[in-house]
This record gives C-alpha cells, sequence and structure tokens, in this order.
C-alpha cells in the first residue's frame, strides 16, 4: 500500500521516468523516510508507556550493587534508554554521584548508545527478527565485558573528585518518581516520548535515508565488493576504526548500514560500524574528560573498541 502511494507521487505527480536514477532514489528516500517515522512513532509510544511502570528508585537500586549480575543490570538499563553516546554521559554521572562503581557505570554508558528502543523498531524493520536479536544480545555483552574489564583495573583514582561524591539530600529529593494517576495519562505520556525523540532525531532520520538511498542506487555494487575483498580479514577493524571518530545517531546509521549490506558489505561489518559510530565519538570524548583524566578515556575507548571487534569476528560465525 505504501510503496503504491510512494509509486503514485513520483510517476503521476512529479512525472519521473521509471527507469531514471533520480526516481529510483527518491522512491527510496520517500518510501524509507515514511516507514521509519511510522515505526518509530508507534513502538516509541508503546514502550514510553510501558516505562510509566517501571519506578527509576528501583532501577537504581538494582544496579547499585556489587555483584557481577550488576554489570548485566546496566547494560540491560542501558538498552531501553533512548539516548545516543552524548545524552547518555548525564546519567553516567550521576551514577557516579550515586555511588553506583565506576565499571558498572560504564557498562551502562557503552550499551546505551548501541542498543535502544528505536534502533530495535528500525532493525527489525529492516534487517528482521534473528538478526536484530543477535545484534541486541552482542551490544550488551560488549557492556558487560568492557565495563568489567573497566571496574577490575581500579580506576577510579582518574575520576574527579566531585564524581565521586555520594549525591546531596537535595538531589535526592529531586529525583522523585514520577506518578500516573490513570491509563490515559500512560498513553499520553508515551505519545509525548515519541514526539519528543523523532523531534531530535528527524534531521539525523532524513540524512542517514538519503546517504543509504545515494549508497544503494548510485555507488556500483562492483566498487563496494572490490574494497570488501581488498580488505578481507581486516574488514572488521577498519570499520570499526572509521566509526569511532565519527558521530551520529542510530537513527541514521542503519539506513547506511542497510544500504552498504545490500551492495555487498558483508553484515557482521556493517553492524560494527553501526556500533561503533553510535557507542564512542570524539565529542563524548570531550565531555568525558571534564570527569576523569585522559588516560581513563583512552582506556575506556581502547577497551570498547576491541570488544566491538572482537563481537564482530564472532558474528562473522552466524552470517558468513
Amino acid at each position: 500500500m505504501l510503496q503504491k502511494f510512494v509509486d503514485i507521487f513520483i510517476f503521476n505527480v512529479l512525472h519521473f521516468s521509471r527507469e531514471s536514477i533520480i526516481s529510483k532514489i527518491l522512491n527510496f528516500f520517500i518510501y524509507d523516510t515514511i516507514k521509519i517515522f511510522c515505526l518509530l512513532f508507534i513502538m516509541i509510544s508503546i514502550i514510553g508507556f510501558l516505562r510509566t511502570y517501571l519506578s527509576e528508585e528501583k532501577i537504581k537500586s538494582w544496579i547499585n550493587n556489587k555483584k557481577f549480575l550488576s554489570y548485566f543490570s546496566a547494560s540491560i538499563f542501558g538498552a531501553i534508554t533512548p539516548f545516543c553516546s552524548c545524552s547518555s554521559i548525564p546519567f553516567f554521572f550521576s551514577f557516579l554521584k550515586m555511588g553506583i562503581p565506576l565499571g558498572v557505570a560504564f557498562s551502562f554508558l557503552i550499551t546505551s548508545p548501541i542498543v535502544n528502543e528505536y534502533l530495535v523498531v528500525l532493525m527489525i524493520g529492516f534487517f528482521g527478527f534473528k538478526i536484530t536479536i543477535v545484534y541486541v544480545f552482542s551490544g550488551i555483552i560488549i557492556g558487560v565485558i568492557s565495563g568489567y574489564i573497566l571496574g577490575k583495573i581500579n580506576l577510579e583514582k582518574y575520576v574527579s573528585k566531585d564524581f565521586r561524591q555520594q549525591c546531596s539530600c537535595k538531589e535526592k529529593q529531586n529525583d522523585r518518581i514520577q506518578l500516573y494517576n490513570n491509563f490515559k495519562e500512560r498513553i499520553n505520556f508515551g505519545i509525548k516520548e515519541a514526539i519528543v525523540i523523532i523531534k531530535k532525531l528527524w534531521k539525523w532520520i532524513l540524512l542517514g535515508v538519503g546517504i543509504g538511498s545515494f549508497i544503494h542506487n548510485y555507488v556500483p555494487k562492483e566498487l563496494i565488493e572490490s574494497l570488501v575483498n581488498s580488505t578481507g580479514f581486516f574488514s572488521i577493524p577498519l570499520a570499526t576504526i572509521l566509526g569511532v571518530p565519527m558521530y551520529g545517531s542510530c537513527a541514521s546509521i542503519v539506513p547506511i548500514a542497510i544500504a552498504l549490506f545490500k551492495k555487498g558489505v558483508p553484515l557482521a561489518t556493517a553492524l560494527v560500524f553501526m556500533m561503533a559510530t553510535s557507542s564512542l565519538s570524539l565529542p563524548e570524548a570531550i565531555l568525558l574528560r571534564k570527569a576523569m583524566k585522559l588516560k581513563l578515556v583512552l582506556l575506556f575507548f581502547t577497551i570498547t573498541t576491541l570488544s566491538i571487534m572482537i563481537v564482530g569476528y564472532i558474528m562473522n560465525f552466524f552470517f558468513v
């Protein structure tokens, strides 16, 4: 139905030829943009509604413990929060002030941008359920492993004293649980959250779909395949290293990863590029430098990057 509407608009209203490159690019761009916005609005509204039943205090107590499971708890909490790498940092700072162990806080910081609800929605729509599950599981494992390693090498001394203090009573008072009086308020919260998130993402979505449509329709498949074949075993490290300095929302990276995959880039390589781009960025490094010494920032980036590479090679066993 949607494809038929797009075809009518491009060929009957705009009068583009069916064989022209421009019409193919427009077709990809319009169809995928509408599909992404519809998926995001519906699913984020539902997830936002469900989130109203979660107690913030329970989440904090769930994360703030000394057992190994706390790393999984922090990663799972990161997976259900709709943040990019920079947006996750205020939560990371508040966790440190609450006294949550550094490694556990890092597990949240790593997983939150790699896995979130709108990314899951997009991936199910484009890659299917199986690949999405593997990606989500991989993102959580990266957060757990990286956070555990960072937590076990005693790096607290590299964190600013201001961020090692417990939160004040005033901060605790301001951090009250949102109460919802009825079912309608919960639904309204879900809808408002979807609107707020889409307002923040729409430019990234258009940019990502635009680049993806260009790659899908204009870049020769043979060129992509030759680049992949020339790098061979090193395609995953190359994709990871290229993704780290870039800054982008998953909403913009997913369409690009899809276009690269359709052009012959191995699935694991495309997913690794997406993980690196979403989880690590130069703006994130600058923000983290305010709370910790450069050595800790570099260790965080190095361990997370290596973890992504390792997971990329493991994913090859699933999708080769």
